[in-house]
């Protein structure tokens, strides 16, 4: 949610049993996540020296299609066998792990990139795992939604939130700029990739736009994310409640906008 921590703890990469919980309904999180800016994926591609891409913790494969579409030849590493399962049923190779102990097998490729996954990969040991498989002038592209809910459906959740799940290990915020609080992982992603070395300096990618959710659309998204996936049914049907109120006092549906903002960096080329 865009108004909680980037993650349930300083160092995200290591809550595995958050990580490893949006895989409870795979069909749920391909039908309600948004897909990826078509000229973020174009531009990607652009910039890399060829076709074949490792997506790091591909889901249900969103990105993944994304970038088929676009001619790349996609290989999939996910940690939950059940989200690889449905990436799988897409048309998509699939290898089950985490990306720190995933076996490249002596293959590489132009272009790693993560979309909303790469807060569950550890930044430095990630980047210089990337450093290894990509070839020389090959790209590291990691990329996520920052959103800012409008205030009364913000307020409405956190209310409810922190009064459903008063000792959830996420810090819930309703008045903190969503971009300030994704600011500090796209940070924490840059410092990761320049203290693995490997890498020109780390630069920052914006695209803007925006969707318009209505009530049932919105409610169908939320289960999907880290705040609501390990939440009882009960929890979070209070949770859903209170912030279909919300969505139904300003009249069933409201606007989001979207920064998908992308953190990358090229491959040495003098590297071996």
């Amino acid at each position: 949610m865009p108004i909680i921590a980037t993650g349930p703890a300083p160092e995200p990469h290591r809550a595995r049993e958050v990580a490893e919980s949006f895989g409870t309904d795979p069909d749920r999180y391909d039908r309600a996540r948004p897909s990826y800016p078509e000229a973020l994926v174009e531009r990607i591609v652009a910039a890399c020296p060829g076709p074949d891409v490792l997506d790091v913790g591909c889901g249900t494969g969103i990105e993944a299609r994304q970038f088929q579409a676009a001619g790349c030849t996609v290989l999939g590493v996910e940690p939950d066998a059940r989200m690889a399962g449905f990436a799988r049923r897409g048309g998509l190779e699939v290898e089950v792990a985490t990306f720190e102990a995933w076996d490249p097998a002596g293959r590489d490729f132009d272009a790693v990139v993560a979309g909303t996954a790469w807060h569950w990969v550890d930044p430095v040991a990630g980047a210089a795992k990337a450093a290894r498989v990509l070839r020389p002038g090959g790209r590291l592209a990691a990329f996520w939604h920052v959103f800012q809910l409008p205030p009364r459906v913000a307020d409405a959740f956190a209310a409810v939130y922190r009064r459903v799940v008063p000792d959830s290990p996420f810090n819930v915020h309703a008045d903190k700029p969503a971009m300030d609080i994704y600011q500090m992982m796209f940070a924490k992603a840059a410092d990761g990739i320049r203290a693995a070395g490997g890498f020109g300096e780390p630069e920052q990618w914006r695209f803007d736009w925006e969707h318009t959710y209505t009530r049932d659309e919105w409610l169908d998204q939320m289960p999907t994310h880290g705040t609501l996936t390990r939440l009882s049914d009960a929890e979070r049907a209070r949770v859903l409640e209170g912030v279909g109120e919300a969505i139904d006092a300003m009249g069933g549906a409201f606007v989001m906008p979207y920064a998908t903002m992308a953190v990358t960096a090229v491959r040495d080329t003098g590297q071996g």
